[in-house]
């Protein structure tokens, strides 16, 4: 079995260099990485097949709601459970069942409802796979290396979908095809489960009494029950706390965004620059390395802007990048048009969009990472330690809906209104809400005039993760603090 270095010893440092050394994390971390990645290959591989079957937004939607319902309807059940057995062994379980899965979608070919109903297996067995992954790092973890665990955990999360589904999924089906991009996803999910399989045991905590189906069955009704109750809690503390609502309000823009982006790309790719489906690579890859750039950006400069000025002239900026999208398309045929009236044959106009398509989609990348990263920096920054899991809790309820909310009504639109238009709408919405939040909360206090003091180093780039999860490192010692409670 393998060892967890002991908490007093040189490894118990609580940065992410020292986590890392640690090995059973690092097997973890590893299988998550390789399961992030490959889900959004999926996700990217299965869009290409849906479109290029189906021809329909409406089908597409449908995909992507295969895989948020179930996260949405049996999280808080399959916790339950998932405290019920041994956690690695669900880890490894889950992974060979999902690598499984994706063979019998290989098979499937283009059968869009084969598709579907497989899909919506895979993202069940997911609700059970990660809260045993959650469950397994402080198992593995000393104390002291918590927050840096799971902030490394976190950042893994939210990059996994800019290298997945916009960098590797793209390159992947353009290179080899989405059906050969399932096998390798197939060998990602056997890797993880090898990784996972290293892993030292992890039972559950034994409760003397063997419990029945009944009593298995009101621990779900609470486990519901006390999510719902911390939902609420969550909501009446955002309420009291306005600066908290509106990142959370940012956040849910950039969630429904990807929606957006996610629903309409391969129609975009079609009907705007007239290439196929698997081309949309143009559109998605731009965006992949604009949101590293933003990233990067942000941590070299964002000691110069507060974070809410940055979130705004985000927001303003992707808005107003979206629709020259829009307008780019049609100013392209418009030229096409005039030059076949001349007797002139000029290609000249599609290269020019698409390079245009790939500066815009670089650009809106770059605003699309300030919004996200600064939101959730914010966020982390402005919450107290002991109700941050009820407000993110509400967060991901609200990434969530942001997510279905497009998924549902863009998809069925624009098969009647056509691509465009809902993007122009989308972008406007995008637009109007980073100049709603420059009037309606008005000028900075002097609280948000700059980072936050620890930030202001000069000539020293600023890590916005980092100053977060070091924030929530005194978070918890504060609520460590016998005499800091007895405030409370």
């Amino acid at each position: 079995m393998t060892s967890i270095p002991p908490a007093d010893g040189p490894e118990a440092g609580g940065n992410s260099a020292a986590v890392l050394r640690n090995r059973p994390f690092l097997l973890l971390w590893l299988a998550q990485v390789a399961t992030q990645i490959g889900g959004n290959m999926v996700l990217y591989g299965l869009t290409v097949i849906v479109y290029e079957a189906t021809n329909s937004s409406a089908a597409v939607s449908a995909l992507f709601l295969t895989f948020l319902v179930p996260a949405v309807l049996l999280s808080a059940v399959a916790g339950v459970y998932v405290d019920r057995l041994d956690r690695r062994t669900i880890l490894v379980i889950t992974n060979v069942v999902r690598a499984g899965a994706f063979v019998l979608i290989f098979l499937a070919g283009p059968n869009l409802a084969a598709i579907l109903v497989l899909n919506i297996f895979v993202s069940v067995v997911t609700v059970f796979f990660a809260p045993a992954e959650a469950a397994m790092i402080p198992a593995l973890v000393p104390r002291p290396q918590l927050v840096a665990a799971n902030g490394l955990f976190t950042l893994t999360l939210n990059g996994a979908f800019a290298l997945g589904f916009a960098l590797l999924g793209p390159l992947v089906v353009r290179i080899a095809g989405p059906e050969l991009m399932l096998l390798l996803v197939v060998v990602l999910y056997v890797i993880a489960a090898v990784f996972c399989f290293t892993l030292p045991n992890s039972p559950p905590v034994p409760s003397g009494i063997r419990r029945g189906r009944l009593e298995s069955v009101a621990d779900a009704e609470l486990a519901v029950e006390g999510t719902l109750a911390q939902l609420r809690e969550g909501i009446v503390y955002i309420r009291n706390n306005p600066a908290i609502g509106w990142s959370l309000f940012y956040l849910g823009i950039a969630a429904s965004l990807i929606g957006v982006i996610g629903v309409l790309g391969p129609d975009f790719a079609k009907d705007t620059l007239g290439l196929g489906p698997r081309d949309l690579l143009v559109v998605v890859l731009p965006l992949g390395f604009g949101i590293v750039t933003g990233i990067l950006v942000l941590n070299r400069y964002g000691v110069y802007v507060s974070r809410r000025r940055a979130i705004e002239g985000g927001l303003i900026a992707l808005g107003f990048l979206l629709v020259v999208l829009t307008v780019a398309g049609p100013i392209s045929r418009f030229l096409t048009a005039a030059s076949a009236r001349a007797g002139v044959v000029d290609t000249g106009a599609l290269t020019s969009l698409v390079m245009v398509v790939v500066a815009i989609g670089f650009l809106a990348g770059i605003a699309y990472g300030v919004v996200a990263i600064s939101s959730q920096t914010q966020l982390q920054e402005d919450i107290p330690h002991d109700v941050r899991g009820r407000v993110f809790g509400v967060l991901n309820m609200l990434v969530s809906v942001s997510s279905f909310l497009p998924i549902i009504i863009v998809g069925p639109i624009a098969e009647v209104a056509g691509t465009t238009p809902v993007i122009l709408v989308v972008a406007a919405f995008i637009f109007l809400s980073g100049l709603t939040s420059i009037i309606r909360r008005g000028p900075l206090n002097p609280h948000e005039s700059l980072a936050t003091a620890e930030t202001r180093v000069p000539g020293i780039a600023v890590d916005s993760i980092g100053v977060a999860i070091r924030t929530e490192a005194r978070d918890q010692d504060r609520s460590d603090d016998p005499h800091d409670h007895d405030l409370r």
